[in-house]
């Protein structure tokens, strides 16, 4: 090869990794790009090793039953997958109906503020974000209701991308973001004028526990609104294909267990929660969810290559193929899930604390 045409071959080479990499390098302008994918709080050397210990998590069934050993397992998920998200999805890491016409970021902010509009808060007030990712959901509520957001999660390095997006939006007067375990909430009683949990309370090993919490430190006479991961009425236990897609979403989605539809009413009611209103948003005559994932296969096997060749050259860690594979795995159960009706990731249920306490 002479030197004219190693000199054309370089720059191409050059020129295609950067236009993967900074004009295709994000969902969205604010978001990720791909030179910077990594392992959260993990160090860059131990991403392999926890992607590992991740997938034995599921090797051991008993150890999803206790209660205690879930937290640290969401951890380590959202430490390997945060980057990737924000890169391939967004800011706000949860689905939403397609709306004809709409972009899929205008379709997730009108889902987002239907949320803080079902429970009724005014300018000024304190609501409570359980479950915040990075923030997406929080700004766009806090920019349309003019309120005041704390955001909970779990992960440290959610923590300091939502800080930094708020500070970036413009947002940090309104928006606040603590890292905490939403089972064990650091805030006082009855502090809260309102809160909402956007298909983040599915990590939960037993969702009375991240319910009562919720309650406490509600205000009386304060509403809340959650859209819940659950099976339908369509999902067959004794259906083996059933079975692998609901298992395919828990394993690539870090949960201890989908609950069904039908058991989110009287959760909410056990703690001590009035149901105002419960319905699956996923139904008609609602588009589907699940569209925006079909349409980004090509997108995927692009994002691989890209992914393939970052971890070759070491920009991005060992690992980050693995977890890239993972979620697209997932998204085809995901996927499935939705064609057959079995799955929904959007059940909405609103809820109120009574004004007096209920007697005994």
């Amino acid at each position: 090869m002479d030197s004219v045409t190693l000199v054309c071959t370089v720059s191409l080479l050059a020129g295609g990794l950067y236009w993967f990499v900074c004009v295709l390098g994000s969902a969205e302008q604010k978001g990720k790009h791909a030179s910077q994918l990594s392992g959260g709080s993990i160090q860059r050397e131990n991403v392999q090793d926890n992607y590992n210990e991740y997938w034995s998590f599921f090797r051991r069934p008993k150890e999803i039953e206790k209660a205690e050993k879930v937290p640290a397992f969401v951890d380590t998920f959202y430490n390997l997958v945060t980057d990737i998200y924000e890169w391939g999805w967004g800011q706000s890491f949860h689905f939403s109906p397609a709306i004809p016409g709409k972009s899929n970021l205008e379709s997730t902010r009108i889902h987002e503020e239907m949320a803080v509009d079902l429970i009724g808060v005014k300018p000024g007030q304190k609501i409570l974000d359980a479950g915040c990712g990075v923030g997406g959901p929080m700004r766009a509520i806090a920019a349309h209701s003019g309120c005041n957001v704390v955001g909970i999660t779990i992960n440290e390095y959610q923590v300091s991308r939502a800080k930094a997006h708020n500070k970036k939006a413009g947002l940090d007067k309104l928006c606040d973001v603590v890292c905490g375990n939403f089972l064990e909430m650091p805030f006082e009683d009855n502090s809260f004028d309102g809160a909402y949990s956007i298909e983040a309370t599915c990590h939960a090993p037993k969702l009375e526990d991240v319910y009562s919490q919720i309650f406490r430190v509600l205000k009386p006479g304060s509403m809340y609104v959650s859209y819940e991961w659950v099976t339908t009425e369509l999902y067959r236990g004794e259906d083996p294909e059933h079975v692998e897609v609901i298992q395919g979403i828990e394993r690539g989605d870090a949960l201890p267990g989908l609950r069904s539809y039908s058991d989110i009413a009287e959760i909410a009611k056990k703690v001590g929660f009035e149901v105002v209103k419960e319905k699956d948003l996923a139904k008609p005559p609602s588009h589907p969810w699940w569209s925006r994932l079909k349409m980004g296969r090509i997108a995927y096997w692009r994002n691989h290559i890209l992914v393939m060749v970052l971890e070759t050259l070491g920009v991005a860690p060992k690992g980050t193929v693995d977890v890239h594979e993972m979620l697209f795995k997932t998204a085809d159960y995901l996927t499935r899930g939705g064609d057959s009706g079995i799955f929904s990731p959007m059940h909405m249920i609103l809820c109120k604390k009574p004004e007096k306490p209920q007697e005994s």
